[in-house]
């Protein structure tokens, strides 16, 4: 992106806004643009009493040692956001957004507050939707793309890969398959044109008010495929698991380390008089578990996923449903021919291979001995 792009992304982001951005602070912004851009960084940081800072292959660094103040913060962001988005920012202190750079870049903004004063990460979104062999996954994961019902779970911490790991597979179906794709998100990060498939997606706060009510109306639209950026509630949840239950394949994300504790956060989200019957439904619906995270590349730049992957078999149906949770590890081995793998098998390919570090590997995996005997 050369200096008029930047220029444009900047005249973009102050129209946004009914209020001008005060003088010096478009200036400002395009620096702090320009530099994620220019360093290929993930994430731009604006916290009050640290400088800009940037996330760069993982690691953040700032821009330079000027503390922000939190006025200067506001008088950044604030004329990026639209009168529903200042007026959700004075009654939640927290807005999601997404922004666009003219036709070929866009950012995801999370305004939010901090020790009472206002804070941003900014994130540079991909122009293009990433093929799915592109991401580096050790192993192939494109089975989950040949699904055709059940609940697909797609794990990890955040700022794991999860989202772009999502639109890969979104991806890979519209290339190849006739499908009607349906994706809710908040906000909306990768762009997905029309191929084999048709693909909707509906941002929450423009197209639709909540991932639960757009959901519901999901059902009523003939959907093959519906995608749910983030479960937020039990309403969710439950819409979620009877789409699956009903014939739709479906897609979505939680916040776990391991396929039980993936089981184990979804069942913990309803009331503890509901449990029983959710793993019922749960145990029915489930399709597979993908848990990943990002690991530094041994040799340049850039990160690459490290993961462990569960394809639902009726062990591990029948463990859902006892809440014998501690048992689903052991189904990995015993599906590995339906294409699951574990995370010591993930983290040693990488390893020989040489795309990570030795020592990095034996730090995310949970059970380092397991994986030294793989490494033998």
């Amino acid at each position: 992106m050369d200096a008029d792009d930047l220029d444009r992304v900047i005249d973009e982001l102050n129209a946004v806004g009914s209020r001008p951005a005060p003088p010096g602070n478009s200036d400002r912004l395009q620096h702090w643009l320009e530099r994620l851009l220019e360093v290929g960084g993930s994430d731009l940081f604006l916290v009050a009493g640290a400088p800009a800072a940037l996330r760069i292959n993982g690691q953040v660094t700032p821009l330079d040692a000027n503390p922000l103040a939190a006025d200067e913060i506001e008088d950044v962001v604030l004329p990026c956001l639209s009168e529903r988005e200042r007026d959700a920012w004075r009654r939640t202190h927290s807005v999601d957004l997404s922004l666009r750079a003219g036709s070929r870049r866009r950012f995801r903004v999370n305004l939010h507050r901090e020790r009472g004063r206002p804070a941003v990460a900014i994130r540079a979104l991909p122009s293009e939707v990433p093929q799915l062999a592109a991401l580096g996954f050790s192993h192939p994961i494109d089975v989950l793309t040949r699904l055709t019902r059940g609940l697909v779970l797609v794990c990890g911490p955040t700022g794991s890969g999860k989202t772009t790991t999502l639109a890969a597979l979104v991806a890979e179906i519209n290339r190849r398959e006739r499908r009607h794709i349906i994706t809710i998100e908040d906000p909306i990060e990768y762009e997905h044109r029309h191929e084999q498939s048709v693909v909707e997606q509906q941002e929450v706060g423009i197209d639709v008010p909540d991932f639960s009510s757009a959901l519901r109306a999901a059902l009523r639209q003939s959907p093959d495929v519906i995608v749910v950026g983030e479960m937020r509630d039990p309403e969710t949840m439950r819409l979620a698991l009877a789409a699956a239950e009903t014939g739709h394949l479906v897609f979505t994300t939680l916040h776990a380390g391991d396929p039980a504790a993936a089981v184990g956060r979804l069942v913990d989200g309803f009331p503890a008089e509901r449990q029983g019957t959710v793993r019922q439904e749960l145990a029915m619906a489930l399709a597979a578990i993908l848990v990943q995270g990002l690991l530094p590349r041994a040799q340049g730049p850039g990160r690459v996923p490290y993961a462990e992957l569960l394809l639902a078999s009726l062990g591990a149906r029948q463990h859902i449903r006892k809440n014998q949770l501690q048992h689903l590890t052991q189904e990995i081995t015993i599906t590995r021919k339906l294409g699951s793998f574990s995370l010591e098998e993930s983290l040693a390919r990488l390893t020989e291979t040489g795309v990570v570090e030795r020592s990095a590997a034996l730090l995310r995996a949970a059970y380092p001995e397991e994986l030294e005997k793989l490494l033998e």
